[in-house]
């Protein structure tokens, strides 16, 4: 498929951003902007700053929308260079390597108490960060962005709710040059600790979309301009026999069910991973890796 238009189906492609962006896809002010400093809350910039560490509940970090703990190296320092992160805490466990960062003191604790702040056995690598969570994005600022360019894809995902596939998602993400993962405000893994470990640093430079009705949601990108294609194991063709080309969203369900009934009516065609032999199908995330892929090979070949 060349350059082809959109699917018709009544609408056409707009030159610039959608104009009947429905109200719950436009683009949310965070959360918690109204009540943040303007700048990284912090200390001195001194390294290596020993206290008493506060003691915290055990729910602090995992309340949905609230701060939360990042754990890792790749995840914390690409936390640290992004500027829309907002930073509330640094800790590490006896690291004498802790990036220093301007504005904020790193506290040394026991790793017991660090370990006490995380999800039994997160992989923490003796640094951790407390956050807010980012910026909410919205449907427009993908189509907006994909605008001026020839290709651009999206991963679009259905009721998936793992943390690490999700990660795993973003990563793959990052790795192909996709401009946004599109997933559901329910029925989907928050973004949280285990997201970012899993993500290693993608979380600071794939945005996470959230969506109140997901169907709506790709109605909107088709009007942008997006080819949507479903992943189904029963699909008559597979991905590279469908040569799209363009912009296109990768829609992908949860392992086990797959895509639902009504995500599957509003994508455009369904297509198949070429796979076979005794295992026929793959985990979400390495299916989502193979469909870039096989995506942007197909676009160079």
């Amino acid at each position: 498929m060349n350059k082809r238009k959109p699917p018709s189906r009544g609408r056409e492609r707009d030159s610039g951003r959608p104009r009947d962006l429905q109200q719950d896809q436009r683009h949310k002010p965070h959360r918690h902007e109204a009540g943040r400093r303007s700048d990284r809350a912090g200390g001195s910039s001194a390294r290596g700053h020993r206290e008493e560490p506060r003691r915290e509940h055990a729910q602090e970090q995992r309340q949905p929308g609230g701060p939360y703990w990042l754990y890792g190296h790749h995840a914390v320092t690409a936390a640290l260079a992004n500027p829309e992160r907002k930073i509330l805490r640094l800790a590490h466990a006896g690291i004498d390597d802790a990036p220093a960062v301007e504005g904020h003191a790193w506290e040394q604790v026991p790793r017991d108490v660090l370990e006490s702040w995380l999800p039994p056995g997160a992989v923490h690598q003796g640094l951790a960060a407390k956050v807010h969570p980012l910026p909410d994005r919205g449907i427009e600022d993908a189509i907006a962005e994909a605008d001026s360019l020839e290709h651009a894809q999206v991963m679009i995902l259905d009721q998936v709710t793992d943390p690490q596939n999700v990660g795993a998602i973003l990563r793959s993400a990052a790795a192909f040059g996709a401009l946004a993962v599109i997933l559901t405000e329910r029925h989907a893994a928050p973004e949280s600790g285990a997201l970012a470990k899993a993500a290693s640093g993608a979380l600071e430079h794939v945005p996470l979309i959230r969506v109140a009705n997901l169907a709506r949601a790709l109605e909107l990108l088709k009007k942008g301009g997006f080819w949507i294609a479903g992943l189904a194991a029963e699909a008559p063709q597979t991905l590279g026999e469908a040569k799209l080309t363009g912009k296109v969203g990768l829609a992908l369900g949860a392992e086990g069910p797959g895509l639902r009934r009504l995500t599957r009516e509003h994508c455009d065609l369904l297509v198949r991973l070429p796979t076979g032999g005794p295992i026929d199908h793959l985990n979400v995330s390495n299916a989502a890796a193979v469909a870039l892929y096989e995506l942007v090979h197909g676009r160079r070949a």
